[in-house]
């Protein structure tokens, strides 16, 4: 064994050990975000704590009022945010968040994003470890593309919480969707460092393959996003028939944003990202030119590249018909993604085609 693959070889034991470190990591964020989700409780306790805080959405605030003939004292109700819906829809305010405006819940989920960043740290250390030890872009294969797919995922939603976007609620889901991704590329998908095929020795492939893993992790917020619009909107619809929601309902929906913050966030990630899906597939198309001697070829992976534009396609074009607004667009959002996930998972996995490779 020559000393240059000896050195590979390390790096790629490297690369594993941080990426299972990682997982360690994410874990405990995991668990960090459960006791935020938790301790975090709007019950009384925390309501009444909440209220002395100030973190209450209607706390009332005692203020000195003086004049020239005096002072006295008003009681002055604190003003309810309000995140205006689409006309016919309702106007409520959002949730106070994973941590219910408690200090107990609110001191788990900085440790957890805390966690999450050193994860991450760890996750992307891996990542980069792994393309030393081939000397390429580090997805070439399933695994690489599942390993680099959950960083930028993860990347993404830090870049959104540095942002100072009310986005701690994505966390739990997130986190737990990291660990099962990183479970299954280490259990099933894993692949020894190797070099590429021909067809994807190529510059696109840091081109075409990246756009497509951004692409797949601004979709995942957005479909996240649109599932807990589903929820809270039902969760909506029974307070204001008068209905009384179960305790673990009450417990959850009643913390995160209102619906119409839901559906706008997962309307505004689906709408930015879609230019850069439309970039993708051209991309895709250019390679295949160069790799194949045609631009179109009809291989699964092309033609469910181009049922994923079609259908985040007619789902924007639903959000700007007035009829399909609400929920009937959410279903058209989540059947998109669901076509990205069959896209990444199934195509290459069950489906034989100029793709298999990965």
């Amino acid at each position: 064994m020559t000393l240059a693959a000896a050195t590979n070889e390390n790096l790629a034991e490297i690369s594993n050990i941080l990426i299972y470190s990682a997982m360690a990591v994410y874990t405990l964020a995991f668990l960090a975000h459960i006791a935020e989700w938790v301790l975090g409780s709007r019950s009384k306790v925390g309501r009444t704590a909440a209220a002395l805080t100030g973190t209450a959405p209607a706390a009332a605030v005692t203020v000195q009022v003086r004049g020239k003939q005096g002072g006295g004292t008003a009681v002055l109700e604190k003003p309810k945010v309000v995140t205006r819906s689409a006309p016919g829809t309702r106007d409520v305010p959002d949730g106070p968040g994973a941590a219910g405006g408690t200090v107990q819940g609110d001191l788990y989920g900085r440790i957890a994003i805390s966690l999450t960043v050193l994860a991450f740290a760890v996750h992307a250390g891996g990542v980069f470890t792994r393309a030393l030890s081939v000397q390429r872009a580090p997805w070439g294969n399933m695994y690489e593309f599942s390993i680099t797919f959950s960083s930028v995922l993860v990347g993404a939603y830090l870049v959104l919480l540095a942002a100072k976007k009310k986005v701690r609620w994505l966390g739990l889901p997130l986190v737990g969707t990291v660990l099962a991704d990183l479970g299954v590329a280490t259990t099933w998908l894993y692949t020894a460092s190797d070099q590429l095929v021909p067809a994807l020795d190529s510059y696109w492939l840091w081109i075409h393959v990246s756009t497509a893993i951004f692409c797949g992790a601004v979709f995942y917020l957005g479909a996240v996003g649109t599932l807990l619009y589903l929820f809270r909107d039902s969760y909506e619809s029974k307070l204001a028939r008068g209905d009384q929601p179960g305790a673990f309902a009450t417990s959850v929906l009643d913390r995160l944003p209102s619906a119409a913050s839901l559906d706008k966030f997962a309307y505004r990630v689906n709408a930015a990202i879609f230019p850069l899906w439309t970039f993708t597939i051209i991309a895709g198309a250019i390679w295949a030119g160069d790799a194949w001697g045609r631009y179109w070829g009809w291989d699964p992976k092309e033609v469910w590249s181009f049922i994923t534009w079609a259908a985040y396609a007619c789902y924007l074009h639903a959000r700007a018909t007035a009829g399909w607004k609400g929920r009937k667009a959410a279903v058209l959002a989540l059947i998109a993604f669901a076509c990205w996930l069959f896209n990444y998972y199934g195509v290459n996995i069950f489906v034989d085609g100029l793709h298999s490779y990965a």
